[in-house]
């Protein structure tokens, strides 16, 4: 019984999508989207004398809070080709993570990866989910993007490639899975 809807749902959708914006839609119910993999890195830089990462709201609990509960961070954090930081710049990874769970560490984020250099320079790729930064690898949602990441979803795997307590940064490691339409550019239509 559930291989008959899977079918006949993806068919409902795509007909009621391409009745609405046809230019798009047809192509990728037609199956031309492909499927994309990659690494960055991000240069997470807490201290010292250029952080990337700042504090600017807390909540009455967050001194006593074993989680951080309720600090809200705003990153601008550097990204690269590979975990030096001194290898190739590819882009900035900008947004917010809220640590918003009393009972562990995670945060609340909404990350976008603005690509400024390589194959995707002039697009973005938009994340969001809860971070349980503990953990060794974490899930966030790709929910979309600009540029060669037009129509993208997805997911990507992040984990702590490096941690450097004294100098108060990390290197995160992020794979992307990406499906985006085939012909996604700055100038399709």
């Amino acid at each position: 019984m559930e291989k008959t809807k899977t079918p006949l749902l993806l068919i409902i959708s795509c007909l009621l999508t391409a009745t609405a914006t046809a230019a798009h839609s047809e192509n990728i119910c037609q199956g031309k989207e492909n499927l994309l993999k990659f690494n960055v890195y991000v240069q997470d830089i807490r201290g010292g004398p250029s952080p990337t990462v700042y504090t600017v709201a807390e909540a009455s609990i967050t001194a006593n809070s074993p989680t951080s509960f309720g600090v809200i961070h705003v990153v601008d954090n550097l990204v690269t080709a590979g975990p030096d930081i001194n290898s190739a710049a590819v882009g900035r990874a900008q947004g917010l993570a809220t640590f918003a769970d009393l009972h562990t560490v995670a945060a609340s984020e909404n990350i976008n990866f603005v690509f400024t250099a390589g194959e995707f320079n002039g697009s973005t790729i938009s994340t969001t989910g809860r971070n349980p930064v503990t953990n060794l690898e974490r899930e966030l949602t790709v929910v979309g993007g600009t540029g060669a990441f037009r129509f993208a979803r997805g997911y990507a795997i992040t984990s702590t490639y490096s941690d450097d307590t004294a100098a108060d940064s990390s290197v995160l490691q992020y794979t992307f899975y990406v499906a985006r339409y085939a012909g996604a550019s700055r100038d399709s239509v």
